[in-house]
């Protein structure tokens, strides 16, 4: 929820007044042009960075209290281990944070690593490092980080930048997938809405500095 949010940064005004609802349990893209606000947007629902004016709520919260209950995925994604760790050591530090290949994980958390890799697909890529991985592949990776903590929302930026048409095709159903199984609402940036009417239930257009959101029928 955005209340009378307005964004001054370098002396430029670029929302003024903003107030929109995004309804929770949806696939809502932010669309717009460079210089709208689409990554400010990103970093004040992450709690990076506060509004000039206004409140934000996520979930009936301020964003920097919900700790774990956000799933990020950059648009270029680089792992905390470096491009030598696996796939599965990737995943497991979107929920320890800290450890790979050292020391040991629980139980439970290899389940939830597991979960997290089976449901993006990338259970066959797991024991790969990322140097080896492809595009698509990166992004599942990427994808099952964000989701390993089991957060409500997952931010992706720009997911289908630089995929071909068929990683981009594959990723959509992916993102599909997560939503319907899982019930995690999917925030993400587009430059092009074409590729995701199929799965968009809402869009934030970022348009003249007074953001809105609507429907997507």
């Amino acid at each position: 929820t955005f209340r009378d949010v307005s964004v001054v940064r370098g002396g430029r005004t670029i929302w003024s007044d903003a107030s929109f609802e995004v309804p929770a349990g949806g696939v809502v893209a932010i669309i717009g042009s460079n210089g709208t606000g689409k990554t400010t947007l990103l970093q004040m629902v992450l709690g990076l960075i506060p509004p000039s004016t206004g409140r934000i709520e996520v979930f009936g919260r301020p964003p920097g209290s919900l700790n774990g209950e956000i799933g990020y995925v950059p648009q270029h994604y680089t792992a905390l281990g470096g491009e030598a760790i696996r796939a599965r050591d990737a995943v497991t530090l979107g929920l320890t944070g800290h450890r790979w290949g050292f020391g040991r994980t629980s139980h439970d958390e290899r389940l939830r690593v597991d979960e997290a890799l089976d449901a993006v697909a990338a259970t066959d890529i797991a024991d790969k490092r990322l140097s080896q991985l492809s595009g698509g592949q990166r992004q599942r990776v990427a994808l099952a980080e964000a989701l390993v903590g089991r957060p409500k929302l997952v931010i992706l930026d720009e997911p289908l930048a630089s995929l071909d048409l068929r990683s981009q095709h594959e990723l959509v159903a992916l993102v599909k997938h997560i939503n319907a199984e899982f019930g995690v609402t999917v925030l993400l940036v587009a430059h092009d809405l074409n590729p995701l009417l199929t799965i968009l239930t809402g869009a934030i257009y970022l348009l003249d500095g007074h953001p809105h959101y609507d429907t997507v029928d």
